[in-house]
């Protein structure tokens, strides 16, 4: 699958390896990309750097990790370009932040306000209440791997955020949809879990797993 990534710092970089490792091509984005031309190259021929616009123009999955803030304007700049992709939003509002769109997204729920700033979208909240270090530490491990919550309104688009979170060597709990999502937003009992399936299945209040 040809996925690109708009924010290739500490989780989209992470992420993004990984799925080169499994045999993605992944464009890997920034404002600056060349400075993302020593992480890539010795991910070989499958992983390429550029522009954002690139990025998002790039295949039918796009992940965006940038600040949260960055959003409205990233949604507007990149309107027709993200028009009908499966977006995974990993993006969060600071903590302590009091803006306008922070209280926003408190009030809406993170998911909702996401899909309301990436219009025409497939949007799904993905690898969003995860560390990097431990989506990174799970995908060496042969058991005990990291659950990743994902919700969204397109049945479609969860199921690839699915395929791709067992991908970079997690495993997937869709939660339900995009309002859904505040269950591990930040302040939410899901939020930096960090945790094996069982364990956020637990802290979620949903039944263990067949």
């Amino acid at each position: 699958m040809r996925i690109g990534i708009i924010g290739a710092g500490w989780l989209g970089g992470t992420v993004g390896r990984l799925w080169v490792q499994a045999g993605h091509e992944v464009l890997f984005s920034s404002r600056h990309p060349e400075q993302l031309v020593s992480m890539t190259r010795p991910l070989g021929p499958r992983a390429s750097v550029g522009t954002p616009l690139q990025a998002a123009e790039f295949g039918p999955v796009v992940l965006i990790a940038v600040p949260y803030g960055a959003l409205p304007q990233l949604g507007s700049d990149l309107r027709e370009a993200l028009r009908g992709k499966i977006v995974l939003d990993a993006c969060n509002p600071p903590p302590g932040s009091d803006d306008a769109l922070a209280r926003e997204a408190q009030a809406n729920g993170v998911g909702p306000t996401s899909a309301k700033y990436l219009p025409g979208t497939r949007l799904v909240r993905a690898f969003s209440a995860v560390d990097a270090t431990a989506v990174e530490a799970s995908a060496g491990r042969r058991s005990g791997k990291l659950a990743v919550p994902i919700a969204g309104d397109d049945t479609q688009a969860v199921q690839v955020a699915a395929w791709l979170v067992l991908d970079a060597g997690c495993e997937p709990l869709v939660v339900g949809n995009l309002a859904a999502a505040t269950r591990f937003q930040r302040g939410g009992p899901g939020f930096r879990a960090n945790t094996t399936m069982t364990e956020l299945r637990r802290r979620l209040g949903l039944p263990k797993a067949d």
